[in-house]
């Protein structure tokens, strides 16, 4: 590691690779070898010192960064055919401020219990901080080129996809997923290796991250040809994703809540009977006994015996989730063995996941009580855990109020370094522990907060709890391509909203709140939920969203969300929703192929447009479409066309303005693909706006020309062993290539290497398919099995694939 005197500090370089060059600014004489989110930053690059008289320069094979020590600037640059210029960085500050411990001073804790919607919660009214050493607070400073764009910073609420000229406040809460990363479309990003509260600012004070209370500043500067090789990098520092188990990326059922094994198992049933497409039911809070919030044990009652449930389901080929929590009543049995075991933190309800030992005990506690006879995988709620004041009230406060307060409790609880940092290691202690247990199956961990490296731990992270308006559909869609940038793998939200009406506990049900007044989170826009057309339509658009989404699943309170509430089949919502699932179970091949690509490549499943159309600037700029893989245009319906709230009746046209992106052409993946009802296809030139048919049914949808997909007929769930033969759509116009994965579907055996992975490419001028051959064979896999192709949706040529490698004509 190079150290240099820059700007009253010191400055110490590594090259971890070529593109990738580590930067850490301290006061102190060494670096704090302790990384905040588990980097190991090993070197497999040179750093070369170019200096010259005057200049302080430093080169890899493909970076170079200029330094202006008495300043503290940096300049980087690309090194390619000369120099192109990446970032001007405007200076690095610390200041000393106090590392606070709170504590009550050996007194007894005053401790008032508050019931809110998100949970039972303690406040301890007597702590009080104590310095335990200094630190620094921390600007890295920039100056950004004319008409750049910033992308990242995790999830957000606003729906703000170019933060420049935005402030944005970093913390985790409800509805919030900060990640201490920026991507910049000129090439670049930035990794803070840090766990504190951030601030981002790009205003007429400057452009700077700001950082709350850290050892030093550290951070991780990647150059990149497009965006996939920057979160590549990204994945190399901080781990790779973790396979999820195959069922995972079929339809999730979910609400608030079934109130028993029996409920649960008959709703699974339901789907059956009306073949429906379903891989889990979930089971949301309140299975313990009365009021023990968070108790890791079911109330024997309602659910007297799991391991019956466990088969019921099994036996349906649908699989479970239950949703744990990581504070307890004081007055729970597991909350009195964590206190003797001294694992709580100082809310006397909080265990504490930084500690190996405390994590280990949660997963004793939470496989005893719930996964040894029970659920399949867990919903790992409120893992914020602190949202203090501002979870309340009827109206919002200002974004610094929400910051302060919000922040101020996790700094409380958690230390000031490690306020963002909570549901990162109680991700780490369920998956290292369930994997340790039962490594037959793979962790599925369903979370709603999460910082950088979450996903090597089985965890998918969720948007919150949202409120069932356009607006916030609209949003949510930004928000997902927000965490894809942020090198979120696996993201996906509550389709139709959590909250459908306006603040309502009697329709809720839950009876656990002493505050009536309003709140000001809670604010659906319809008061008589599934009875309610205009809701129906909303549900039908979240749900179309959902399905190209890394997790297909439906949740929220207010009122049910199975299929029959929304009427029966051959009416036109159950139709659509039933459509909208039989879709995404066709695409369980291309699907499942994605996910083994984020895992084993660090690819991206949920692609904004700049990742594929960089070269095409309104494209780059688009947070309203989004590429699912690198073949299938997503454009998300986000405004009613038949009902809006209240019942409002609207004159709309059932179309929707939809962008292909230039440098390709496109069809409509309706009139090309069902495989059995050959139709005439427009081709589409990229770089046009058109409009789009889009009845209640039909979510638009646009397929790349030169694209490979692999579809079943029809599936009920994602491991079904179909008889029929496995598709293989082609959209002619280019040459394409795609990568079918397949694997046992759970365990781990994927991670030594038993997968098979089946090139196929598309030659469009000789107008063949050629397949390569399989040298691993996996049981209930393609080796062995009938294969038709079909070139736009027309059935072309069949063969039983033998594992050996083919070329088929198909003009």
């Amino acid at each position: 590691m190079t150290q240099l005197k820059i700007h009253g500090g010191n400055c110490f370089l590594q090259a971890v690779d070529e593109n990738i060059i580590r930067c850490v600014y301290t006061k102190k004489d060494e670096i704090d070898a302790c990384s905040p989110i588990g980097i190991r930053a090993e070197s497999s690059a040179a750093l070369k010192n170019v200096s010259a008289a005057g200049s302080t320069v430093f080169e890899t094979e493909r970076l170079r960064l200029e330094i202006d020590e008495r300043s503290g600037r940096v300049t980087w640059y690309r090194k390619q055919a000369g120099l192109k210029l990446l970032l001007r960085e405007g200076g690095m500050e610390l200041t000393e401020t106090p590392l606070q411990e709170w504590t009550t001073g050996g007194e007894e804790p005053v401790i008032r219990r508050v019931h809110t919607v998100d949970g039972d919660r303690n406040f301890v009214e007597n702590l009080r901080p104590e310095t335990k050493r200094m630190a620094y607070r921390a600007k890295l400073f920039f100056d950004f080129q004319d008409g750049e764009q910033i992308h990242g910073l995790g999830q957000g609420e606003e729906g703000i996809y170019n933060y420049r000229g935005q402030v944005q406040y970093l913390y985790q809460h409800n509805m919030r997923i900060p990640m201490p990363w920026i991507l910049s479309d000129r090439g670049y990003a930035i990794l803070v290796d840090c766990g504190c509260l951030m601030t981002w600012n790009d205003d007429a004070r400057g452009s700077y991250l700001f950082l709350d209370n850290v050892e030093q500043l550290d951070y991780y500067f990647i150059a990149g040809e497009n965006a996939d090789e920057l979160i590549r990098s990204f994945r190399r520092l901080t781990g790779r994703a973790a396979m999820l188990p195959k069922w995972a990326f079929g339809y999730v059922q979910s609400k608030e809540r079934y109130e028993s094994q029996q409920e649960l198992v008959e709703t699974a049933a339901q789907y059956r009977q009306r073949g429906i497409g379903l891989d889990c039911i979930v089971q949301d809070w309140k299975t313990w006994v009365g009021d023990l919030w968070g108790e890791k044990h079911v109330d024997p009652s309602r659910f007297p015996d799991l391991a019956a449930m466990r088969r019921a389901l099994h036996d349906m080929h649908v699989h479970s989730m239950v949703s744990v929590w990581p504070n307890m009543n004081y007055d729970t049995q597991d909350c009195q063995e964590m206190q003797e075991a001294g694992h709580l933190l100082h809310d006397l309800a909080t265990y504490d996941a930084f500690d190996e030992e405390a994590r280990a005990l949660y997963w004793k506690q939470a496989s005893e009580g719930l996964y040894r006879d029970g659920f399949d995988s867990w919903w790992c709620d409120s893992t914020e855990p602190f949202s203090g004041p501002d979870w309340g009230g009827e109206t919002r406060r200002e974004p610094w109020e929400r910051f302060g307060l919000v922040g101020g409790e996790h700094k409380k609880f958690l230390g000031a370094q490690r306020a963002n940092l909570y549901a990162l290691y109680h991700a780490r202690g369920i998956f290292e522990n369930q994997k340790k247990e039962d490594p037959a199956h793979r962790v599925l961990n369903l979370t709603r907060s999460g910082y950088a490296g979450i996903w090597r731990f089985g965890a998918v992270l969720w948007s919150g709890d949202t409120s069932a308006t356009w607006k916030t559909l609209k949003n949510q869609v930004t928000e997902g391509l927000n965490m894809a940038i942020s090198g979120v793998p696996y993201w996906t939200l509550d389709a139709g909203a959590f909250f459908t009406v306006k603040d309502n506990w009697r329709a809720r049900g839950c009876g656990c709140n002493t505050d009536p007044t309003p709140k000001w989170f809670w604010q659906g826009d319809f008061e008589e939920g599934t009875a309610d057309p205009g809701y129906r339509e909303l549900y039908v658009r979240w749900l179309q969203l959902a399905a190209f989404l890394p997790m297909m699943r439906s949740h929220g309170t207010d009122t049910p969300r199975e299929i029959w509430q929304f009427g029966e089949k051959g009416t036109p919502y159950y139709d659509a929703i039933a459509d909208c699932i039989a879709l995404r179970y066709r695409l369980m091949p291309y699907i499942y192929s994605l996910a083994g690509a984020a895992a084993l490549d660090d690819d991206t499943i949920m692609r904004p447009l700049l990742f594929d159309f960089a070269a095409d600037p309104k494209a780059a700029a688009m947070d309203s479409q989004f590429m699912f893989g690198r073949s299938l245009l997503v454009c998300p319906v986000t405004e009613p066309m038949d009902f809006g709230p209240g019942k409002q009746v609207l004159d709309r046209p059932h179309t929707w303005t939809c962008y292909l992106p230039a440098g390709c052409a496109w069809y409509d993946f309706r009139t090309s693909a069902d495989g059995h009802t050959p139709l005439t296809c427009t081709l589409y030139e990229g770089g046009q706006e058109v409009e789009a048919d889009a009845p209640l049914g039909q979510i638009p949808l646009f397929v790349r020309a030169g694209s490979i997909i692999p579809m079943e007929h029809a599936l009920l769930y994602a491991q079904e062993q179909a008889d029929t033969p496995l598709e293989i759509h082609i959209w002619p116009g280019a040459d394409g290539d795609f990568t079918l994965y397949e694997d046992a579907g759970d365990g781990y055996a994927y991670e030594s290497g038993e997968f098979a992975r089946i090139q196929m490419h598309w030659d469009d001028a000789a107008q063949k398919l050629r397949i390569s051959a399989c040298p691993a064979q996996i049981p209930g896999g393609l080796c062995g099995r009938r294969v038709t192709v079909f070139v736009l949706g027309r059935e072309a040529a069949g063969l039983i694939y033998t594992g050996d490698a083919v070329e088929i004509t198909c003009g």
